[in-house]
């Protein structure tokens, strides 16, 4: 498929693996590629002889455990995404040893148009132990010692993966094929119309508009999506960074791929995720009248989003309670403190 745009993603050269300039790549607000990055990777220079040795390479570091992964029809083409009436998904999952996973794709290396496989974000150090000794970046600045990245493999023939918005930062490093991300700023969201909050093909809202064939009657709103967009195209050793919330969708091109990634926050690990206080917003306030939803905005916009110190700036400290900046003691209260209120 041809890139929707031909506006590129920045790039940078010549970073060494273990001095990523972390701290930088977030401040910057932006994706940006970093080119060669993991290039030394010995799993990277396997799948550059062949895709059947680095499929060998990841198999000596198989432990026996079984991983999440998905099977689809050869007419799917590596799509993963629903069925066509949207009541359902177009590929199954079961639970498979990582092994057979890795011989299925095996079988299919030749075939133009094989089954889909495709396991997504599984732990590396639970199924490939070992791995990331000679296969992994380095995470010595001070703010990892709190929230240490996840991370995780990624391994299927060729694939689409329509485009969605991750919680966490995100590093990916493109080990074994090659790689096209088209990413989109958060505000594109409204243009990318997002299909069902569940099911979802892999956790969080998709894109519903087909990049290759757009309907624009359908979805208008995707000719600004596209003037915002930006191309990211990556070849084995490369890496691209993208900050959280940003839209992202993923293709990859060949028999055989392998993508490593690290998932991050520099949040708290007490603090919940948002996507829960998205669903009880549907519960408590999308329905009620629109007067009342204009009030409660500006009262999240006074206690959430807005400066954290406002709200409680003319109170005194023994009064700030839930205001103040919250803690494992208070978040674990606050929490009881709802699902007591939830479960009324």
């Amino acid at each position: 498929m041809q890139p929707i745009t031909d506006r590129k993603t920045r790039e940078l050269a010549g970073i060494d693996a273990a001095r990523v300039p972390w701290r930088e790549l977030l401040e910057a607000g932006e994706p940006v590629v970093l080119r060669g990055l993991v290039k030394g990777w010995p799993l990277v220079e396997a799948g550059r002889r062949s895709a059947v040795e680095a499929i060998d390479y990841l198999l000596s570091f198989f432990n026996g455990r079984t991983v999440g992964a998905y099977f689809g029809a050869p007419e799917m083409r590596g799509r993963w995404f629903y069925d066509d009436e949207l009541r359902d998904l177009n590929f199954e999952s079961r639970r498979t040893p990582l092994d057979e996973v890795l011989e299925a794709l095996r079988r299919h290396l030749d075939e133009q148009q094989p089954p889909a496989v495709y396991v997504g974000s599984t732990t590396i150090d639970a199924c490939l132990p070992g791995l990331r000794a000679a296969n992994d970046l380095a995470f010595d600045d001070p703010m990892f010692e709190r929230n240490a990245p996840l991370a995780s493999i990624w391994i299927g023939n060729r694939s689409l993966v329509s485009a969605h918005f991750d919680a966490p930062s995100n590093m990916v490093c493109c080990a074994v094929g090659r790689r096209r991300y088209t990413l989109f700023p958060p505000d594109q969201i409204v243009n990318l119309y997002p299909g069902p909050l569940d099911p979802t093909p892999g956790g969080q809202p998709v894109s519903m508009v087909n990049f290759a064939a757009p309907d624009f009657t359908r979805h208008p709103g995707f000719r600004e999506a596209i003037g915002a967009a930006q191309v990211a195209d990556l070849e084995p050793g490369d890496a691209l960074f993208y900050p959280a919330m940003w839209w992202h969708q993923v293709e990859a091109f060949d028999a055989f791929n392998v993508m490593i990634n690290y998932w991050w926050s520099t949040s708290p690990k007490f603090m919940d995720t948002p996507m829960n206080a998205l669903k009880h917003a549907l519960l408590a306030l999308r329905d009620r009248p629109e007067s009342e939803k204009a009030a409660w905005k500006h009262v999240f916009d006074y206690y959430v989003f807005g400066p954290a110190e406002r709200p409680r700036a003319h109170l005194p400290g023994h009064a700030h309670g839930e205001l103040g900046p919250l803690d494992e003691l208070k978040a674990r209260r606050l929490r009881a403190e709802l699902l007591n209120r939830l479960n009324r």
